[in-house]
């Protein structure tokens, strides 16, 4: 039961005015008390007013500890990104050029279309080099006449000479206008081969399947080695090629780390990929493996260039186009990882503040690697399990006693949201 100072008070003042009316009528008495008596009332009251003290005496206030939140420190498998600016570029492009000269007759297609590997696409105008096969093709009848006449000479002498009715100069003419026969016909043959391949040349196909540009002279133009010779171009984009450049720096990290770009690896359980981010700021949703890396760094960028080959089943990705690209340049497997804000970074170093099972403070040095989505990874320092102070730790010293509280599920969720983006 407690009792408050004011009903004390009351409670005092009630007894002083009975005191004083008994004091009236026994005043006598009271006179008549000895020394001792009074020593013994004197003690008692003080006694009553000492434990009355005690009794009312305010408890002490408990310290107030500073209220701070606490994460355990974690493991996880963490990805290392880079971003560069690439280029998109075709896997296979090629311009169609005239290889004869003539007036161009024919188109065979439509521009922007798909054309087949062999699907022809001009026509030069081809009378020229058909007149030209036909006399080649004439001069080769005409050189087979005079190689079987020189053989049928030949075959007569040689009996005759056999016989000594011919003499050697005889037998020597007659294999000289064979064998001169011959190389006629063997010559003949290839003007033959030559005019047709020039006159296969006048109808003009493609090289390989892909999406043919607009064309690039007009019908009746003059065409050729000696005019203009390009009449359009052909585009392989159902798959891709991204270039883009790395410096140095990420070279040898790379190399730290044992990853070799543009080679495959079958001793990891990953290989370098790139994704990119399309002109509307939304992520192209396939991946692209780097296939080649160049082994000398530019001397004037300080850069060497890296290629990655990407499907483009749809041709969302033009040639030509600039893009941002996200490389993956490693996975750190079982890493220990501590929330970014819970780090101070200093000139001395960067360190953080522990609680132990105590719930005492402890201010101690890591060693920090890369940062990826406001998380941390400490090489050095911090064992998985042990809780980290992330929030109230600014005005904390070593060996400060807290008063622990965990983070909040919303802190939490947010912060899963945040990596997500």
């Amino acid at each position: 039961m407690k009792l408050s100072r004011e009903k004390i008070a009351q409670q005092a003042a009630r007894t002083g005015r009975r005191t004083l009316q008994l004091s009236g009528k026994a005043g006598g008495r009271i006179r008549r008390l000895s020394k001792r008596s009074w020593l013994v009332l004197m003690g008692v009251a003080v006694l009553i007013v000492g434990g009355l003290w005690w009794w009312l005496r305010p408890k002490p206030a408990k310290p107030l500890l500073p209220v701070v939140q606490v994460e355990p420190a974690q493991t996880d498998d963490i990805n290392l990104y880079g971003e560069y600016v690439g280029r998109i570029r075709a896997q296979q492009f090629v311009e169609i050029r005239a290889r004869v000269e003539g007036f161009l007759e024919k188109m065979l297609f439509e521009e922007g279309t798909y054309v087949k590997k062999g699907q022809p696409l001009f026509i030069i105008d081809p009378k020229l080099y058909e007149a030209r096969v036909n006399k080649a093709r004439a001069q080769l009848n005409k050189d087979k006449a005079l190689e079987l006449k020189a053989d049928r000479d030949l075959q007569r002498i040689r009996p005759l000479y056999e016989q000594n009715a011919a003499s050697q100069l005889d037998l020597d003419n007659a294999i000289a206008s064979y064998e001169s026969a011959t190389a006629s016909v063997a010559m003949s043959e290839a003007d033959l081969t030559q005019a047709e391949t020039a006159l296969s040349y006048t109808t003009v196909s493609s090289p390989l399947s892909g999406y043919i540009s607009e064309r690039s002279v007009d019908i009746g133009t003059l065409v050729g080695p000696n005019g203009k010779s390009l009449l359009a171009t052909v585009v392989k984009s159902d798959t891709v090629r991204v270039d883009f450049s790395m410096t140095g720096l990420d070279y040898l990290k790379s190399k730290a780390r044992n990853v070799n770009l543009g080679q495959k690896d079958s001793s990891r359980k990953w290989d370098p990929y790139i994704t990119i981010t399309l002109p509307d700021n939304t992520q192209y949703p396939l991946r692209g493996l780097v296939d080649f890396a160049d082994p000398q760094v530019d001397p004037e960028t300080g850069t060497f260039s890296v290629r990655a080959e990407m499907a483009n089943p749809d041709r969302i990705l033009m040639p030509g186009q600039f893009t941002k690209v996200r490389l993956l340049l490693d996975v750190r497997e079982g890493a220990t990882v501590v929330p970014t804000k819970s780090v101070v970074i200093e000139k001395g170093g960067a360190y953080i503040f522990i609680m132990r099972p105590d719930s005492i403070a402890e201010r101690r040095l890591i060693e920090l690697g890369p940062e990826v989505n406001n998380r941390v990874i400490v090489e050095r320092g911090v064992i998985p399990g042990e809780r980290i102070i992330v929030e109230g730790f600014h005005k904390l010293a070593h060996g400060d006693k807290v008063d622990p509280m965990p983070v909040p599920e919303k802190d939490s969720a947010t912060e899963t949201e945040e990596s997500v983006k």
